[in-house]
């Protein structure tokens, strides 16, 4: 996966908006103005997403390129490697849970 895809992909969801608050290197992703993706653009393309933490737990320990949170609540936040060792179906499944879990509040 690559940026243009990441953001083709978050930005073809209902009520998102995209923006910098944390400075040029870090694309934000928000539904309805909660956070549900951050994108780290220096370096190795990497994203937070938000995820339930049972779920969290459970893809820290089935990939490797998938470690707790990354300046977040390591609780309900993962970092995800966009190194091609996840296939993009996966990754846009933890997108589609973080969008959604967003909404809900939890």
């Amino acid at each position: 996966m690559n940026i243009e895809i990441l953001h083709e992909y978050c930005l073809s969801k209902k009520d998102v908006t995209e923006s910098f608050p944390f400075g040029d290197d870090t694309l934000v992703f928000k539904r309805s103005g909660k956070i549900f993706l951050l994108a780290n653009l220096d370096g190795d393309l990497s994203v937070n997403i938000k995820c339930d933490p049972a779920l969290a737990i459970e893809l820290r320990e089935r990939y490797s390129s998938v470690v707790p949170g990354y300046h977040m609540n390591k609780k309900h936040w993962n970092t995800v490697m966009l190194d091609g060792s996840i296939p993009d179906s996966e990754v846009f499944e933890w997108i589609d849970h973080s969008y959604d879990i967003v909404k809900t509040g939890k």
